[in-house]
């Protein structure tokens, strides 16, 4: 591949699909600390960093982008079409797959230690999907966020030009 340039790192910059997408994701994520403390009553910031959890923060991410590219490019566009295959995709693999897994880890996890082997050396983890409500959830907060942003502020780039940080 080709080395990283000024222009490549502009283009990056320039991607609203992708900035935008990311801050429904951070912003997703973000808010578990909350709700962690208003339903558990925990302070756990170590929840940022965990799969897992309500909202899915992952389904906000691909529904926010795919909301980005049919505002952009039409709903009826086929690049609209890629987008939102692979967020159905996305979100039926957290809510599926990834939640059939994290549900055999806590069962391997509960196999009392004498009977392996080869005993692991820390528990599996466990929340590794989502609910339907937490990839529900977080596929509203994808373009309710993502969407804002696309419209009325653009590109990390084009922002940064209009408050004087970057000419041209």
């Amino acid at each position: 591949m080709g080395e990283s340039s000024p222009e490549s790192v502009l283009a990056l910059l320039n991607n609203n699909f992708l900035t935008w997408g990311l801050i429904a994701c951070g912003i997703a994520q973000l808010s578990k600390v909350f709700i962690e403390l208003a339903i558990n009553k925990k302070w756990r910031p170590e929840v940022l960093i965990e799969t897992g959890g309500m909202p899915s923060s992952h389904s906000a991410l691909v529904t926010g982008i795919a909301a980005c590219v049919g505002w952009q490019h039409g709903f009826g566009s086929s690049e609209f079409a890629l987008a939102a295959t692979f967020a159905l995709v996305v979100m039926y693999d957290a809510s599926g797959i990834r939640r059939a897994a994290g549900y055999t880890a806590e069962r391997v996890n509960k196999i009392p230690e004498k009977v392996w082997v080869d005993a692991p050396k820390k528990p599996l983890k466990e929340s590794l999907g989502h609910t339907k409500l937490q990839v529900f959830i977080g596929s509203i907060f994808g373009p309710a966020i993502a969407l804002p942003g696309f419209i009325f502020l653009g590109s990390p780039l084009h922002i940064a030009q209009q408050l004087g940080f970057i000419t041209g």
